[in-house]
């Protein structure tokens, strides 16, 4: 018998359960012939001659040979839109092994307990938008997109995802439950206006980087990307975490992880100054105003789409005791993304649209 060391009792029992699942279904699935599989997700990077360097984000799992082209499903049902809980299914490979391949160098990543992928390395690669490889021994080589930006960027947007990009209208503690596991693909609707507001900033910021924060599940990542895609808003990493069980606890918290990325794109990023965009659906507001006022230099304006009193009371209430709480730091507080962009133009940081005229 095996004895348990003083670190894995410290662990969390819920942990410790998790864990041995996932080797369960490991097991179960290489006995079926499953084959460990890459699931590339949007990174991005910092071009800086001496101090560049990549975030890679990705998934391990394992499959049937065939069943992914390039990290992507190619069954018709999953492209067309089918119902969350599929993403779920596939047994995942803990602490995997990944080799990246980056403009010529190779780096051995590994993905933690569950099967998740997000590592910095030091590389260089070109500003804008590029193509890394993603290799699994015994699996396929994929791709996968990396954003870098310029160091000499100023100007990014960090947008939340539920009620903000898109229409929910869900109790929020069913909310990710619905998302990830009942709601069709094609039944999500965009937040009126917000794809031509957003268009409208990347085309007066050329080079400006869009990122997604939310506390979705990273099984989710590829059919939240190709709902952005569909809905025309600009293409960006998502921030996304992982459900389940924590070393300390049963489950993780979602304003935390918002938190911690906020601060450490503020890290990575000391000349950015953010839009930050998210409703008035309870944390949004309070998260904003308190990084606010802790990297004032860091904010350009705070963005808040205003939900409709349905909206509100299935999301649990406003916040709107919060609002121009941080002096020298602009507040936008609107329904929707055409009366946003309206006061963005009032703001200057979103140029007037010509009339179209007609010779």
């Amino acid at each position: 018998m095996v004895k348990e060391t003083g670190s894995e009792r410290a662990r969390h029992i819920a942990a410790r359960f998790e864990d041995r699942l996932y080797e369960l279904r490991a097991e179960s699935a290489r006995e079926r012939g499953l084959i460990p599989t890459v699931l590339p997700y949007t990174g991005y990077g910092l071009s800086d001659p001496e101090n560049g360097w990549v975030r890679i984000f990705a998934r391990v799992l394992l499959a049937k040979p065939g069943a992914f082209e390039d990290g992507r499903h190619l069954a018709k049902v999953i492209t067309d839109g089918v119902r969350g809980w599929r993403n779920f299914m596939s047994p995942i490979l803990p602490h995997g092994e990944i080799e990246a391949h980056i403009n010529g160098e190779r780096f051995k990543v590994q993905a933690d307990r569950g099967g998740v992928v997000d590592v910095r390395v030091a590389a260089s690669l070109e500003p804008g938008w590029n193509e890394i490889s993603l290799h699994v021994e015994g699996g396929p080589t994929v791709t996968a997109p990396i954003v870098v930006v310029d160091g000499k960027q100023e100007f990014g947007v960090l947008s939340d995802v539920d009620d903000t990009v898109v229409v929910t209208a869900l109790p929020r503690p069913l909310l990710a439950a619905w998302n990830s596991f009942v709601l069709s693909e094609h039944a999500r609707l965009a937040t009126p206006g917000m794809p031509v507001m957003m268009e409208r900033l990347m085309r007066d910021k050329p080079g400006a980087p869009t990122f997604y924060l939310s506390t979705g599940a990273w099984n989710v990542a590829q059919t939240l990307t190709r709902f952005l895609s569909r809905n025309l808003y600009p293409q960006g990493p998502l921030l996304l975490t992982d459900w389940g069980a924590t070393e300390r606890g049963w489950f993780r918290s979602g304003m935390q992880h918002k938190a911690d990325q906020l601060r450490r794109l503020a890290a990575e990023f000391p000349n950015m100054k953010w839009l930050l965009i998210g409703d008035d659906g309870q944390h949004d507001p309070y998260l904003y105003a308190e990084f606010a006022r802790r990297y004032p230099r860091h904010v350009e304006a705070i963005v808040i789409r205003q939900l409709t009193p349905s909206e509100a009371v299935l999301a649990g209430g406003r916040s709107q005791g919060i609002l121009n709480s941080t002096p020298g730091v602009p507040w936008v507080y609107e329904p929707d993304g055409s009366r946003i962009a309206e006061k963005l133009e009032g703001l200057g940081i979103i140029s007037p649209d010509d009339p179209a005229r007609i010779d």
